[in-house]
């Protein structure tokens, strides 16, 4: 009975050491580049649109994070007084140099998300996926598994998946859901080339 207990005690342990150690052990993080906040771009002083600076090219094709070009339009000149602002005219803007964001989305490459399909065709908003990210003070830390090299973001904060919000992870089965809720039945190469 007693090895019993300290066997099922083992295991507890054990199990309990890898559900938290292990994450903590494949994720390294690291900062963006410049603090950013989107809550200043968006909001009321800002009225911006997520589109504004995400844009789609001629194909139809997701750009992604904007070009320092783009940043330029509005910050040719540092608007205010903080570092960051100041780090973005002086090292970015000024030499024309790109800010080398780290990507929390990036999809592996037999993957293609059409954007463009979803956004304007189908009308979805962009926080449907990507939830409250327009809306935020800061940018989180980029978390990269130390494997794979891809994002925390395309698992989600919990490794095993199990619960958390519709964009809390890019990983296969959530576009499967949305795609037969919504009565979507696309083959695989609409998505894997």
């Amino acid at each position: 009975m007693r090895a019993s207990l300290f066997t099922v005690i083992g295991i507890l342990l054990g199990l309990s050491a890898g559900w938290f150690l292990f994450p903590a052990l494949l994720y390294r993080s690291s900062e963006q580049p410049l603090h950013f906040s989107h809550r200043t771009h968006t909001g009321e002083s800002g009225g911006m649109s997520c589109t504004d600076c995400h844009t789609l090219n001629e194909t139809g094709r997701f750009q992604g994070i904007p070009a320092t070009a783009k940043c330029a339009e509005c910050h040719a000149a540092p608007l205010g007084t903080s570092v960051s602002e100041q780090r973005l005219v002086d090292e970015f803007i000024t030499p024309n140099k790109e800010i080398p964001w780290k990507i929390y989305s990036r999809q592996p490459d037999n993957a293609h998300f059409p954007h463009a399909q979803h956004t304007t065709l189908a009308e979805i908003a962009c926080a449907e996926c990507h939830g409250p990210h327009g809306t935020s003070d800061t940018l989180r830390l980029h978390q990269t598994n130390r494997i794979s090299g891809y994002s925390r973001d395309i698992w989600g904060a919990n490794i095993a998946g199990i619960g958390g919000e519709p964009w809390e992870g890019m990983k296969m089965d959530r576009c499967v859901r949305c795609h037969a809720t919504n009565n979507r039945r696309d083959g695989c190469v609409a998505c894997h080339k």
